[in-house]
């Protein structure tokens, strides 16, 4: 894996910053307007996956990266999570719900990666930038 120099350069964080903005023009749809609570937390979610991931590398340590990549990969999930409840309740389509499904676990796959990566490495909390 070759080493980043930005987080700016991490694939998984470009994919979480297409997800962002997918999920913010997602939630200024109808259903969503009436549920405030609901709104704010999925996009608190999502944006938490790419600002993790780069708070994580500006940390500049393997050890602090990796907790931050773990945060980054948990609010995956729970954004996948919202998805399912807002097709449920109706606020996306099958077709909206399918596709940012499959992109938010793309997401945390690259992401579990990144961390394979790290765990592999020496792993011994050194500065890398």
């Amino acid at each position: 894996m070759s080493k980043f120099e930005r987080f700016e350069d991490i694939e998984s964080w470009k994919k979480a910053r297409e997800l962002n903005k997918k999920i913010y023009e997602l939630t200024n749809a109808e259903g969503f307007n009436r549920d405030f609570g609901f709104k704010d937390q999925i996009r608190r979610a999502s944006l938490s996956i790419s600002s993790n991931i780069a708070e994580g590398f500006e940390r500049g340590g393997d050890k602090e990266f990796y907790q931050f990549l773990s945060v980054a990969k948990g609010s995956c999930g729970e954004v996948r999570s919202q998805l399912y409840l807002a097709y449920d309740i109706k606020y996306i389509s099958r077709e909206e719900a399918e596709t940012l499904l499959e992109e938010a676990s793309e997401i945390s796959k690259m992401i579990n990666g990144l961390m394979k990566y790290l765990r592999s490495s020496d792993f011994t909390g050194k500065k890398y930038k």
